[in-house]
Parts: C-alpha cells; structure tokens; sequence
C-alpha cells in the first residue's frame, strides 16, 4: 500500500500450545504474508519462549535490573513495534490461556498508541469468531485497538497446509483486507507519534450518578441515560 510499509515494524503473537497445535499453520501463512509486503516481523510463539504461568508481569519489577533479560528484550521489542497481529483460536468459545498469559506479561504502556489486527481459526463453520471478539476487549484495554476487520478463518484443516501454504482461495484475499487497514492505522500513528509524540496513558472508569431522578451511567466512553 504505502511507501512507508517498508519500514513498518510488527509483531506476530501466537498462544497456543496444544499438541498437533493447527495454529502454527495459521502463524507461518501471515508471517509470509506479512513479510510479502515489506514488513519487518518479529514472531512472538508463546510455546518456543515458553511463558510461565504469570505470576509477576515486567511492571510489578521494582528494579529493572532485577528483571529476566528475556522479558527485557521481549518489552523492548513490542515497544519498538509498530503494530501486531494476534493469531487466536478458540478455546471453550473463548481466548487460549497461553494468549492472555503471553500479552498480559507486558504493560498496557508499551502497546498503546498503536493498532492491531486479528486472525482468527477453528475447525468449526464459525472460525473462531467468538474468541476474536473477546480479543477485542483484550487489545482495547491495553491500548492497541484492533482494526474492524477480522480475518477469520473456518474450516482451518481445509484452508491450509502443515507447511502454511493456502489451499482455500479466499485466504490471500482475507490476509489482504485486514492487513491494508491495519496498514494505514499503522503509518498514520507512526507518523502521528513522530510529530506530536505520545499522550499519557490515562483509563476511563466506570461512573454511576443520579440526576433528577435519571440514572445516569458512564461505561468507558458510552453514556447511557435511563429515565
């Protein structure tokens, strides 16, 4: 798309770690893709860094110099990364544990202000749709919003190979879509960052308050007014 692809950092997150794990088909078709287009593309496989249940995340390190120099070159490099993609299936109609457990090692501070894109599989008609969603709150809530589209992939065993090759026709197409918009956010934060810098982290919480007997409710940015 643009002439700035090129430079674009991201990183690739997979999390699972079944046996016969299909996702790792998923994670090698989008690095190719990814790579395809210019990107530089740091793949982040929970399994091969091997994340231990989380029981101290990077920011509970009182000192730095205290803290595993692994975890200190992983933060490093999502800090320095211009966008990610999220590969995900679909446990239990929800989120792999080894997904949460590998994002939530790092602050929210070193996502935000970048954008993210999600792929999403199941052997199912669904394609893992029900666990994109939820991944959605996820990236919210750490600062690095998803696009809109979702590439979502059914039938995963019969959409690509062992080796990551597409044997459906519609999956370069779907790649594509996600990846143009994710992209443009990309460049235009980027660049954004590059001319203002980036705002302080700062959260929403939820407000209750009455008014004129009207229940007034703040939900992150929505307001609800129930008379």
């Amino acid at each position: 798309m643009s002439s700035n692809s090129s430079a674009l950092k991201m990183i690739l997150f997979l999390g699972t770690y079944r046996e016969n794990r299909v996702g790792i088909r998923v994670a090698n078709f989008m690095k190719k893709q990814m790579e395809a287009r210019g990107y530089e593309v740091l793949f982040f496989d929970a399994e091969k860094m091997e994340f231990p249940i989380l029981k101290k995340p990077v920011h509970f390190y009182k000192d730095s110099n205290d803290l595993p120099k692994d975890l200190k070159t992983a933060a490093s490099q999502i800090k320095d990364a211009d966008a990610y993609v999220m590969v995900t299936g679909e446990y239990n109609h929800s989120i792999p544990p080894g997904l949460a457990n590998m994002l939530n090692y790092f602050p929210g501070s070193i996502y935000s202000y970048k954008p993210s894109g999600i792929v999403c599989y199941s052997p199912g008609i669904y394609g893992g749709m029900r666990a994109a969603i939820q991944l959605r709150s996820l990236t919210a809530e750490i600062g690095c919003l998803s696009v809109s589209n979702i590439f979502g992939i059914p039938q995963v065993h019969k959409a690509i190979d062992e080796e990551g090759n597409p044997i459906d026709d519609h999956m370069e197409k779907g790649a594509k879509k996600m990846l143009d918009q994710l992209e443009w956010h990309a460049t235009a934060m980027k660049n954004h960052r590059a001319a203002v810098g980036s705002p302080s982290r700062f959260h929403t919480w939820p407000v209750l308050c009455v008014e004129n007997s009207n229940l007034i409710v703040f939900i992150g940015y929505q307001l609800f007014i129930f008379m």
